[in-house]
């Protein structure tokens, strides 16, 4: 009786530890975190808004020069400016040019790979004020099998050692154009749960009907 009992604790605690999850990255050092980078990069968008002037407005793409081409406008190197609100002022003035007293509001796009356990990984435009969930849910969402509470920010390679949750303001995070946000894998005990649940209570049976005879 004393062996069967030791076999049931030992089948408890294989059942107890989950396998190792297999990394979705080669083994990397987390690079220090850095403030985000504001900076415009080509490939990013830039959605211009101008009030009552539909055919004027759209997202127009930033170029491997750093220019956009702007309608009534043309070419304007926006990797010049230092912020969008400098952007912003630019535009105002050049569209004073062909409009009288226009409303011009701009949002950079940030291009951002969503990848891991989502449903549609690829690249994305992302608008910066929104939350990390609803990029992800550009993406389709995560997988049954997906972890979004483990979200990781890769750059150059390398996992940057900041906590970003579904919540997270894309603004308010480090993620920056050119950034892979990693929906990992949930392990392998959170993802059989019901079966853990269910072998682990017929052990637990099977170790008291043996401690009873």
């Amino acid at each position: 009786m004393g062996t069967l009992f030791r076999m049931g604790v030992v089948v408890l605690g294989l059942l107890a530890v989950a396998p190792p999850a297999t990394p979705p990255l080669e083994a990397q050092s987390p690079v220090e975190m850095l403030t985000a980078d504001r900076r415009l990069r080509p490939g990013d968008m830039i959605r211009l808004r101008i009030w009552r002037e539909p055919e004027l407005s759209g997202e127009f793409p930033i170029d491997a020069a750093g220019t956009v081409v702007f309608p009534q406008l043309g070419e304007v190197r926006v990797m010049d400016f230092e912020s969008t609100e400098a952007l912003e002022v630019h535009l105002t003035q050049g569209y004073q040019r062909v409009l009288r007293n226009p409303s011009i509001e701009i949002t950079v796009l940030r291009r951002v790979s969503i990848l891991g356990a989502v449903t549609r990984p690829g690249l994305y435009h992302v608008d910066p004020t929104v939350s990390v969930a609803d990029a992800l849910a550009m993406a389709g969402g995560a997988t049954i099998q997906g972890n979004p509470d483990q979200i990781q920010v890769i750059r150059d390679g390398q996992q940057v050692a900041s906590r970003v949750t579904q919540n997270t303001l894309i603004t308010d995070s480090p993620i920056r154009s050119g950034d892979q946000l990693f929906v990992p894998e949930r392990s392998w005990v959170a993802r059989n749960a019901g079966v853990v649940g269910a072998l682990i209570s017929a052990s637990v049976s099977l170790v008291i009907a043996l401690a009873l005879r």
